[in-house]
């Protein structure tokens, strides 16, 4: 972890006085969501919603979702619609999640990983990326939660289905 006292270029110069000043930028977020895993139509989840139930915690930097070859036209037009970048793939949705999830980790600009999942695949890149000091959220439908998704995160947002009300927030870190 690098002090604020250490100088060596010119965003750490900013990132200093803007701190000594009192402005804070806000936090960056990366948010990636494993579609097949999540995006299903027994759990009508609104992706807009968990998008502002995000931002508290910070800005959504990079939003994208990841799909199968079987995803719909539809599907994959809705997405692009909210505002999410997609990844179509032929093999397994979470091993190009999982291989990008750690560049997005790698990236200095990023601070916060949020990962919408019930995968418990994905228990490994929140644990790097907490070695990499990222903060870690997961978001998930209330259905079918894996246990040990839900204690490796720092926060975990539950996601209601349309109509059922406001999203949950669990802390096990402050972010």
């Amino acid at each position: 972890m690098q002090s604020d006292f250490l100088i060596y270029n010119g965003d750490n110069v900013v990132g200093f006085f803007d701190n000594i000043l009192g402005k804070k930028k806000n936090k960056q977020i990366v948010f990636l969501i494993d579609g097949p895993n999540s995006i299903r139509k027994e759990v009508s989840i609104d992706l807009i919603e968990v998008k502002n139930e995000l931002q508290k915690y910070g800005d959504i930097r990079i939003a994208k979702v990841y799909l199968d070859q079987y995803a719909s036209d539809k599907l994959i037009e809705a997405m692009v619609n909210q505002g999410f970048g997609t990844e179509i793939t032929t093999g397994d949705v979470d091993v190009i999640m999982a291989v990008e999830a750690m560049e997005y980790i790698m990236e200095k600009d990023t601070d916060i990983l949020a990962l919408m999942t019930r995968d418990t695949d994905f228990i490994p890149v929140l644990k790097k990326a907490r070695e990499y000091l990222k903060k870690t959220i997961v978001v998930a439908s209330d259905s079918a939660f894996s246990i040990a998704l839900k204690n490796t995160a720092d926060i975990i947002i539950i996601a209601k289905q349309i109509g059922y009300g406001k999203a949950e927030h669990i802390k096990n870190a402050e972010i």
